[in-house]
């Protein structure tokens, strides 16, 4: 396997660390503390910059494996339609092995490309997941505070209301109490034939 090639290999194995890890069960802190280091990281940011430089390569690498891969499989039909065919166990063996390496290395670049796009999706989904646990969290914590709040003014209406009925039969009571003043006072004028003016304004 040539260089580029191994590298190839080298970052499809690594594409499928890092596809494990996104997709283990982790717990929610953790995986958010990752994916905002993974977000926000300006290391991580350089890092993918130069994946994507990378990408393209790889992207070449696939079109020309492709095209290799086409080119010794005419090679060998027309080489049968001829009648020609292939005699020589050597020949026949270079053939297969060419045919071999074409294959493995579509398939190669191939499954990097699409793991590249997998990962770039699956990066995006538990990102938007996680925005969206924090907001849940969020309006679980204000509902939780307007329902306690509810309880405290609900409290606090009753408490007013109870506080109105004291204060209205205090009212009552006063009224009744100046009622009774005023007829034992005039009782008192009348049985002493004394004003008690003086008294009444105090």
């Amino acid at each position: 396997m040539t260089i580029y090639y191994s590298l190839t290999f080298a970052l499809l194995a690594s594409e499928m660390f890092t596809f494990c890890i996104f997709v283990a069960p982790l717990p929610f802190k953790i995986r958010r503390k990752l994916f905002r280091f993974l977000s926000e990281s300006q290391t991580v940011a350089k890092v993918a910059y130069g994946l994507k430089i990378s990408f393209i390569f790889v992207g070449v690498l696939f079109v020309d494996a492709v095209q290799r891969m086409f080119r010794i499989t005419t090679e060998v039909e027309a080489a049968k339609s001829i009648g020609q065919g292939i005699q020589d166990v050597r020949a026949e063996t270079s053939i297969a092995a060419r045919k071999f390496y074409a294959q493995r290395n579509v398939y190669l670049t191939g499954f990097c490309l699409f793991l590249s796009l997998v990962l770039t999706r699956t990066f995006l989904i538990i990102q938007d997941l996680i925005h969206l646990q924090d907001e849940y969290a969020k309006l679980k914590k204000a509902t939780a505070d307007n329902s306690r709040n509810n309880v405290l003014a609900g409290d606090q209406t009753r408490e007013i209301e109870r506080l109105k009925k004291d204060l209205e039969a205090l009212k009552e009571q006063a009224r009744s109490q100046a009622k009774e003043y005023d007829r034992l006072a005039d009782q008192y004028n009348k049985e002493t034939s004394q004003p008690i003016s003086d008294k009444r304004s105090d």
